[in-house]
């Protein structure tokens, strides 16, 4: 008899990091959890990575998951911001892996492909179509939606990754 997977996906941001948590069985999938991991924008950088990875580490213990999906960042013009959105995507995949948990990292534009169907979209396009996958989804924002994409994303993409991992 097939098991249930539990899946966290993961949008890292130095401000906020969301995260929603499905299970995916076969084609199946069912809302768990979502949110989002706040760091105090006044706060040293160091002290913010800390309030992400006390945050992520408490959302990992509670939810259980068996499995995690990070966003892969973007790089934009202000290499000081993309420093900064680099570093709390470490805390992102530093916290699964810690927990012993895999983790695979999508790019944006695979994520939406997969959710909305094509490479590029607005939010609220992702909000909608989050919804329609998992109707009994509720999310307090932007961040969390996009997480709860990234670990719709990964329940699709899963059994090709690790068939592709089993050959190298």
């Amino acid at each position: 008899m097939q098991q249930a997977i539990r899946i966290i996906g993961i949008d890292p941001g130095l401000r906020r990091t969301g995260w929603g948590v499905v299970e995916s069985l076969g084609n199946s999938l069912r809302f768990v959890g979502a949110g989002t991991v706040r760091s105090d924008d006044k706060a040293p950088l160091a002290a913010r990575l800390c309030q992400l990875h006390d945050g992520l580490a408490g959302v990992l213990r509670d939810a259980a998951p068996d499995e995690a999906a990070v966003e892969q960042t973007f790089v934009n013009k202000d290499a000081s911001a993309t420093l900064k959105l680099g570093q709390a995507r470490g805390i992102a995949m530093l916290v699964p892996a810690l927990a012993g948990l895999a983790v695979a990292e999508y790019a944006p534009n695979a994520v939406k492909k997969t959710v909305i169907g094509v490479g590029h979209g607005d939010k609220k396009q992702i909000h909608m179509m989050v919804k329609v996958l998992l109707p009994k989804a509720s999310f307090d924002g932007d961040d969390a939606a996009d997480a709860l994409a990234i670990a719709i994303c990964h329940a699709h993409h899963r059994q090709s990754l690790a068939a592709r991992l089993a050959i190298a």
